[in-house]
């Protein structure tokens, strides 16, 4: 059974930053790309960013490029969500997400296993 479990979430105030983690379990880690997704109330889930199985490859939303950067600890088991310059508009649920087959990916369709989240707020 896989599980994805999130931490690292909370209040920040604009222009801060916050480190999301997502730990995996029940699943080959390095055999993946890991993604992140974000849902703000009343909007549909959206990308982040995804990392691809060997770490080598990045894609990001054009909302968080240069601010955000997502990668990996094999030893660990772990994807993370470094977010700096954090602004109003990237408050949401933040979901990670284990895509379900090798290659990139940057929709949520392509991803087939899903974290129960954890709230970012940013206040302004």
């Amino acid at each position: 059974q896989v599980q994805l479990v999130e931490s690292g979430g909370g209040l920040v105030q604009a222009g801060g930053s916050l480190r999301l983690s997502c730990v995996v379990s029940g699943r080959t880690f390095s055999s993946y790309t890991m993604g992140w997704f974000r849902r703000a109330p009343g909007n549909e889930r959206e990308f982040v960013a995804s990392i691809s199985m060997t770490g080598g490859m990045t894609s990001y939303a054009y909302s968080v490029k240069g601010r955000f950067t997502i990668s990996r600890d094999y030893a660990k088991n772990t994807v993370y969500l470094q977010m700096n310059s954090l602004k109003p508009e990237d408050t949401a649920v933040y979901y990670c997400a284990v895509s379900r087959g090798p290659g990139m990916a940057d929709s949520a369709a392509r991803f087939g296993y899903w974290g129960q989240g954890t709230q970012v707020t940013v206040s302004s």
